[in-house]
């Protein structure tokens, strides 16, 4: 196997990796803001509660989707690390190599 090819494959799979952070962010982003929301509705009047659901400021987050979301994006997260992990240690053992035959030659 090239190194070349491990290297692209290696930038594609860190592309992946922070696009799935990304997502996880947003995740417990959405739960963080959950809570907030839940912790307003107790603390402020009914009329403010209902006004401000209109208005679109107030949301409701489906917490059991958002925690769902987050496990398993944390799950791919950590499978694709592995993944990584495995395509950096061949492109070590490759460039290696590769060093290897080149003090070969030379000698």
């Amino acid at each position: 196997m090239r190194p070349v090819d491990l290297a692209i494959y290696a930038d594609m799979l860190a592309g992946e990796h922070a696009a799935l952070e990304a997502r996880a962010e947003q995740a417990r982003s959405r739960l963080r803001e959950s809570a907030i929301a839940r912790d307003a509705r107790t603390s402020l009047a009914a009329k403010t509660v209902a006004e401000l659901e209109e208005l679109g400021v107030l949301g409701c987050v489906d917490e059991g989707a958002a925690r769902s979301e987050l496990r398993r994006l944390t799950k791919a997260l950590c499978a694709l690390e592995e993944l990584q992990a495995w395509v950096e240690a061949r492109l070590e053992d490759e460039s290696s190599a590769r060093g290897e035959l080149r003090t070969c030659r030379s000698g």
